[in-house]
């Protein structure tokens, strides 16, 4: 179904999910206006210091493929073929994500990203307004007031249906949550996280191996580096909020500087403006948000993070964001009624928003306390030896995530299955060669249907 150009659609938000769903809403055909509270980042400038780089894979490619945007967003990523890391003592060493370079991911910047996506959804004809913060919301007239916090101007808007794509501090959720029992539940994770920058080098290259997702793990904490266009990273340091070491003792640059020395003491060098990084940059919480219902019948949805923020350790968070947008622009598509559409995209999106949620949280364990453990590197190992021996049907959960389209939900679930037969065919061995393959073969064939 095609909407007619009289029905129309309004969203409150316009990020990167805000700004997709608007294209690919308004390439339908249906009439678009998209509300946000900052100002037009295209004309202002991208405000960094708060967000981590982004990491796209095959599920976010997918929603900008259907956006038209891919070749537009390809332009400014760099591909990470997988994980660089630095253990304590010096070093590298490569863990890759995939078989190849056909399976990696891509670094992209937050801001450049943003603008990029927001020119498409003007092209496509969504009606953009910026410093138009949503204020309060009548759902029986289905009527809004946006107010712009600089100068008070306020403008009511008419909806037929609004759409929340307003991040975890969604105002849409904060105005449903009186008419709704959302079952709204916040996880923090007490960690937080502060960036820093490594610059090109003198000669305008990247200073280290620009095509892998750097990572300095120490145990309960942890460094990571992510490239850019420009030869740059973006470092992200992730630590405990209280504790010992935690952001609570590192109480001054001094502090931080002998923190670092110590315990990062390769990437110190690579940061020669760490002292400006680390006193102008905020440190930021994380934690996890979820739902039980995300729409008020046919008046409101939520989406993204407004409706299952999470922790960035699985690096999807925005395709996560995009695949909901495929998703309700399909069911909108398909029914008439916004209701049914709404309720039938909770449905779909609210089992699979659950599993990556604690998948992503189960990563950060892993990459911050295990990608160097000689046991999990076995497993690693045996993962390998029993994807190419059952090809289709033994996928490990990474390739699953990143790599193909799989629900989350089923991703997670079979995840669960193949980790128990690789921790029982390892177990007490000390290499791949001392592991009984028949035996793992046995259970693999037994436990694990082909993958559709």
């Amino acid at each position: 179904m095609n909407p007619s150009p009289e029905r129309s659609l309004t969203l409150v938000g316009a990020g990167l999910a805000g700004a997709l769903l608007a294209t690919l809403l308004a390439r339908r055909g249906w009439s678009v206006d998209v509300f946000e509270k900052r100002p037009d980042p295209r004309s202002r400038g991208y405000e960094g210091g708060r967000s981590i780089n982004l990491a796209l894979a095959e599920r976010g490619l997918n929603a900008l493929r259907l956006a038209g945007l891919q070749d537009a967003v390809m332009a400014q990523a760099v591909m990470m073929r997988g994980r660089m890391v630095h253990p304590p003592g010096g070093g590298q060493q490569l863990q890759r994500y995939g078989r190849d370079d056909s399976e990696v991911i891509w670094s992209v910047h937050r801001g450049r990203l943003n603008i990029a996506m927001l020119d498409a959804a003007e092209a496509a004809g969504a009606r953009l307004h910026f410093n138009r913060r949503l204020d309060g919301v009548d759902f029986d007239a289905r009527r809004a007031r946006f107010v712009n916090d600089h100068d008070r101007d306020a403008h009511v808007q008419d909806f037929e249906a609004l759409l929340g794509c307003d991040g975890a501090g969604s105002g849409l959720r904060e105005a449903m949550r009186p008419r709704v029992d959302l079952g709204e539940r916040f996880e923090p994770l007490g960690h937080g996280y502060k960036e820093l920058e490594i610059p090109p080098d003198a000669s305008g290259g990247f200073r280290i191996e620009p095509h892998a997702l750097h990572i300095w793990p120490r145990g309960g904490y942890m460094c990571i580096a992510l490239p850019n266009t420009e030869q740059t990273f973006t470092v992200t340091l992730f630590l405990p909020m209280r504790g010992d070491p935690s952001f609570a003792t590192l109480p001054d640059l001094a502090a931080a500087r002998d923190f670092f020395a110590r315990d990062f003491a390769d990437a110190l060098p690579l940061v020669p403006d760490f002292d400006a990084d680390w006193t102008n940059n905020p440190v930021s919480g994380l934690g996890t948000l979820s739902l039980q219902r995300w729409h008020l019948d046919g008046r409101a949805v939520l989406l993204g993070d407004a409706a299952h923020a999470m922790v960035p350790f699985h690096g999807q968070g925005m395709n996560c964001a995009f695949e909901d947008c495929v998703a309700l622009d399909r069911h909108l598509a398909a029914s008439p009624d916004f209701a049914a559409a709404f309720a039938a995209f909770e449905a779909e999106r609210r089992p699979n928003a659950d599993a990556i949620q604690a998948m992503a949280l189960e990563n950060y364990v892993e990459m911050r306390d295990r990608v160097d453990d000689a046991d999990w590197l076995l497993q690693r190992a045996l993962e390998r030896v029993l994807a190419e021996r059952h090809p289709g049907r033994f996928v490990p959960r990474y390739s699953m995530v990143s790599f193909l389209r799989v629900p989350y939900a089923t991703a997670f679930a079979r995840g669960k299955v193949q980790r128990a037969i690789l921790v029982q065919a390892t177990q007490g061995k000390a290499g791949v060669e001392e592991v009984d393959l028949a035996a793992a073969d046995a259970q693999v064939l037994a436990q694990l249907d082909p993958l559709e």
